[in-house]
């Protein structure tokens, strides 16, 4: 089945009544324009797994009021964009079941593939930070081995911290997770007995 996209460009909740009768795929809204999300690589999966089963433990252990949200949650940037990250995490805040997007995300990660590197490392990294709400920005580049931390410090400026070893502070909300975790297998058969 192939779906039609609109030619027209839309607002956000002409965008979320759209994208909800769609009997399949998913897809963001950019500056008014819908945009197909490709399918992932199995490495982009499982990464992307890895990804929310590191935050859920770490924000269970924590006992904090933090939710995480997998890819399908969208984040309102502006009246005209709407973007699906890999992973987010809200604290507090009332939540409405049956919306398609996040008010008051804190924690935003995207699994960086070498198509979407430049994307997420330059435009989405703009345009998340726009959101008031967000305070870190992790893009995960499994290709590398490595993970950048983007974090709005309580100036407002952002600070970066690449790595693969060690911990991260997400603070706020005031948790750790090693980075590590967030790295998913290094190659196919990892963790098979």
């Amino acid at each position: 089945m192939t779906i039609a996209l609109p030619k027209q460009r839309m607002k956000v909740a002409e965008f979320l009544a759209w994208a909800e009768a769609q009997p399949q795929g998913r897809y963001e809204l950019v500056n008014g324009e819908v945009v197909v999300m490709a399918p992932e690589r199995v490495r982009h999966n499982l990464v992307k797994g890895a990804v929310a089963r590191a935050l859920e433990d770490t924000v269970k252990r924590s006992s904090l009021p933090c939710i995480v949200f997998t890819q399908g949650v969208g984040i309102v940037i502006n009246e005209s964009t709407v973007r699906e990250p890999d992973a987010s995490v809200q604290c507090g805040g009332e939540l409405n079941l049956d919306s398609m997007t996040i008010d008051a995300p804190l924690i935003v990660v995207e699994v960086a593939s070498p198509s979407s590197e430049r994307l997420d490392t330059h435009a989405k990294l703009v345009e998340y930070f726009s959101v008031q709400s967000i305070r870190h920005y992790l893009v995960v580049l499994p290709e590398q081995d490595v993970v950048v931390h983007y974090r709005r410090n309580d100036t407002a400026a952002i600070d970066t911290r690449i790595g693969r070893e060690g911990a991260i502070d997400l603070t706020p909300p005031g948790i750790t997770i090693p980075a590590a975790d967030l790295l998913g297998p290094s190659s196919p058969g990892v963790g098979e007995a």
